[in-house]
């Protein structure tokens, strides 16, 4: 796959991701659902910058677990981007589904890191009454919170073992994350990649 090719695919990737994110952002309040299917909901929350709606804070009047968090991901994006590089040199025929798996993790990463860089900085604060919109910012660069949306409650599971209760929500939906297109993103490369290219990486 050439790199050319690889860079585009990235952009339509991130742009997809940041059309629904200010959409959500823009047209509904926290915490608001719009169901699609009985097991498929549009929910806006937002969260610190973990994956599928998990909460990331050390406490404190500073949330260094949070700038912590957007450094790591930009020190990833610039090692992945340049492995992606790497591999869309002509010579290294690399196989077109690890690089198409590698440009969607990267796609990944990058949206959600535009939502910490930028986020706090054009739009107001989301509450569960009033939608947000472009003005003054609620927090600094690095330090927006990252929208998510994607709810899926597919049946309700009762008496789940404490070993198992990462699986529900509160109201003991099974697999209760809520999530957006970038989580979507690196999770299908990542069980892609694992199961139809280990040999590569193994290699």
């Amino acid at each position: 796959m050439k790199l050319k090719n690889s860079i585009i695919l990235v952009g339509v990737l991130v742009l997809l991701d940041q059309i629904l994110k200010i959409w959500i952002k823009t047209n509904m309040a926290l915490d608001e659902s719009i169901q699609i299917l009985p097991w498929f909901h549009l929910h806006f929350v937002e969260n610190n910058g973990a994956a599928f709606g998990m909460q990331l804070n050390t406490g404190g009047a500073f949330d260094w677990g949070k700038l912590l968090l957007s450094l790591f991901r930009v020190a990833m994006i610039g090692l992945l981007g340049y492995y992606v590089y790497y591999l869309s040199r002509a010579e290294r025929k690399a196989p077109r589904g690890v690089i198409v798996g590698l440009v969607l993790i990267l796609a990944g990463a990058i949206g959600n890191l535009i939502d910490s860089m930028f986020y706090g900085m054009i739009f107001t604060a989301s509450t569960p009454l009033t939608v947000a919109t472009l003005g003054e910012g609620y927090s600094t660069f690095l330090m927006g919170k990252v929208v998510d949306m994607f709810y899926f409650p597919l049946f309700q599971w009762n008496n789940v073992p404490d070993w198992l209760s990462f699986l529900v929500d509160y109201n003991n939906y099974f697999f209760g994350a809520i999530f957006n297109l970038a989580d979507a993103y690196i999770s299908v490369a990542v069980v892609y990649l694992c199961a139809f290219h280990w040999k590569f990486f193994q290699d």
